[in-house]
């Protein structure tokens, strides 16, 4: 049976913690509008920020859909399941924000993330969550799962891209891809390219 509560407690955030995928779902207010599931990696790209509070590291990627609905309309719930040991399946639901790397709290916002180094240039925004609902179920029909290991392929795309786009191609990329979501919803704000190229 589904039990709910308001806020997010010191053992719900350990484990919360050491999950090594979530997902994340969102969706614009138009109903003819795309919903948005995203899978994300655990591994130190989400943090809880407190008991009602989570964030996690947004990293490239050839979408933004979260992104564009968050500014929209805000609604996000983001989604764990247990792949060993109890059977659990745990929503957290609430209203989303980003922060870009221009942002002023964006030191102090990316102090609170460890990722692994591979992982840390490929961060394009922090998604910070305010949460008002968090409900568990029993995640029976979840089967169990064993992680092997992180794919390298979003470093070597990454690197790919550089080799052919220069140093700024992080920048390039986001505004070609990342402006706007496929329903034509604003996202990523188009940012200049550094003079200094």
């Amino acid at each position: 049976m589904a039990r709910a509560t308001d806020h997010i407690d010191e053992q719900l955030a350990a484990w919360l913690g050491a999950q090594p995928l979530f997902f994340v779902a969102s969706a614009p207010l138009s109903e003819s509008g795309h919903v948005n599931v995203s899978p994300k990696s655990g591994a130190g790209t989400l943090r809880v920020l407190g008991p009602t509070s989570v964030g996690y590291l947004d990293l490239n990627g050839s979408g933004s859909e979260t992104i564009a609905h968050i500014r929209e309309n805000g609604r996000v719930t983001v989604m764990f399941c247990a792949f060993a040991g109890p059977p659990r399946i745990m929503r957290l639901y609430g209203r989303g924000s980003f922060h870009l790397p221009s942002d002023p709290e964006w030191a102090e916002l990316r102090g609170k993330f460890d990722p692994p180094a591979e992982t840390a240039p490929l961060v394009r925004a922090i998604v910070t969550i305010e949460i008002d609902r968090v409900q568990d179920s029993c995640g029976y029909v979840v089967p169990y799962m064993q992680v092997v290991g992180e794919r390298p392929h979003m470093q070597r795309w990454a690197a790919e891209r550089e080799r052919k786009d220069g140093p700024c191609w992080d920048v390039k990329y986001r505004n070609e891809k990342n402006v706007r979501s496929i329903d034509g919803l604003p996202a990523i704000p188009h940012a200049p390219i550094p003079d200094d190229e």
